[in-house]
């Protein structure tokens, strides 16, 4: 996958490990177009990525997924990498009977799985006329494991990793179309503040190792802490019957 001259959206583009992919991204030579909820945040981060652009809009939100993509067909017809970077996670205590458990892992599922297949097949046939493509789903450590913390975000993200599994032997025969898995660790963010992130990895050490895939189309990307648990568990999976 070539790794400039490509026009890529980011969701969840405005702050964390989406705008540090972004970053590096607009400084190697692409054409970077970032998504946030808050319209103060997204401008604030588009002035620190020059030449940028943003789309406001919610993901998790159907009619906004649609808009969004109507407005990438329309405005950005060259458009040939999506990264679905857009997470929500909560602590989420089984124990608890009234945590709300199933409305928080309803809002985890949608966010996490659910608008990444919809918002993918809406570009799908978008990014199947370029001549080199990628959809990039940033997936997560936990998708290996789960546990009482947030057992339910775990889920969401074994599902995703499900998901961007087949989503790879789909279009497997299809060379101008890659699919990527991203798997971060702990990473310190606004995001993860609130499950210890001050003691997690830069974002930027993410966007470095996602980088450094393109260049070599290696698929899976684990990153930090995840390497190790990725290097015994792939070759299983892999020598698995598809």
């Amino acid at each position: 996958m070539k790794t400039t001259g490509n026009t890529v959206f980011i969701s969840g583009g405005s702050a964390g490990i989406g705008f540090a992919i972004a970053e590096k991204l607009n400084e190697a030579g692409n054409k970077v177009i970032i998504n946030g909820r808050s319209e103060e945040r997204l401008q604030k981060a588009l002035k620190e990525l020059n030449g940028s652009f943003g789309i406001q809009g919610d993901l998790s939100i159907a009619s906004e997924r649609v808009r969004i993509a109507k407005e990438l067909q329309s405005k950005y017809p060259e458009l040939n990498m999506i990264i679905n970077n857009a997470g929500a996670a909560f602590m989420n205590d089984l124990s608890d009977n009234g945590n709300n458990v199933a409305e928080k892992a309803y809002q985890e599922m949608n966010t996490n799985y659910i608008s990444v297949i919809d918002f993918s097949a809406l570009l799908l046939p978008q990014l199947l006329k370029q001549e080199d493509a990628a959809i990039v789903n940033i997936s997560s450590i936990a998708a290996y494991r789960g546990n009482k913390y947030l057992p339910t975000y775990s889920a969401s993200k074994a599902a995703l990793h499900s998901y961007t599994q087949g989503l790879r032997d789909t279009f497997a025969d299809n060379t101008k179309l890659n699919v990527y898995e991203v798997y971060p660790p702990l990473v310190n963010t606004e995001f993860s503040a609130e499950i210890g992130g001050a003691n997690g990895i830069p974002a930027s050490e993410v966007a470095d190792e996602l980088f450094a895939a393109l260049e070599i189309n290696q698929f899976e990307v684990p990153v930090g802490d995840t390497k190790a648990i990725h290097a015994l568990v792939n070759p299983i999976i892999e020598n698995a019957t598809h």
